[in-house]
């Protein structure tokens, strides 16, 4: 067992874990964020996607050992400070960019990357970002919208 101090959310946080420990199951089990999710154990299908030291990092791939020291961000930490819907939160809802509801937060951690990447990426741009996210219910033609968006208001905010 080794202990393993990170801030999660912006909370120092620590806990024991075994070695094999994945980032993924110390963030749901240890740490109750169960909005990270984990769908296929494989790398796949993106709905583990967290924020690493400001990089989208999938925590089935990465042992909770690694992030020692790291600055963690989850969906749980892309609220407003009030608790309502950050930006791209609230234009997946307002876009209908989810339906089951199980790739979103994956979704939603990819989308702030991007964006902290490309403040205004095209649409084929947001289609191949998102192409180690898997959505099985939308086709994401509703998710590139709620992205583009998302991207939309937050350059107007940053403009004023």
């Amino acid at each position: 067992m080794t202990n393993v101090t990170m801030k999660v959310n912006g909370k120092s946080v620590s806990g024991e874990v075994e070695g094999r420990t994945l980032l993924v199951e110390f963030l749901r089990e240890k740490l109750q964020l169960t909005g990270t999710h984990v769908g296929c154990d494989t790398s796949q299908c993106g709905a583990c996607v967290v924020h690493v030291n400001g990089d989208a990092v999938k925590a089935c791939t990465m042992l909770a050992g690694e992030a020692e020291g790291a600055e963690v961000k989850t969906i749980e930490g892309m609220a407003n400070a009030d608790g309502s819907l950050g930006v791209i939160q609230a234009a997946f809802q307002e876009h209908h960019g989810l339906q089951c509801g199980f790739c979103t937060p994956g979704m939603v951690m990819s989308a702030a990357d991007l964006l902290d990447k490309n403040a205004n990426p095209s649409e084929t741009e947001i289609r191949e970002y998102l192409e180690g996210n898997i959505c099985r219910c939308t086709g994401y033609h509703n998710i590139v919208k709620a992205i583009q968006a998302a991207a939309s208001e937050m350059n107007t905010v940053a403009a004023e």
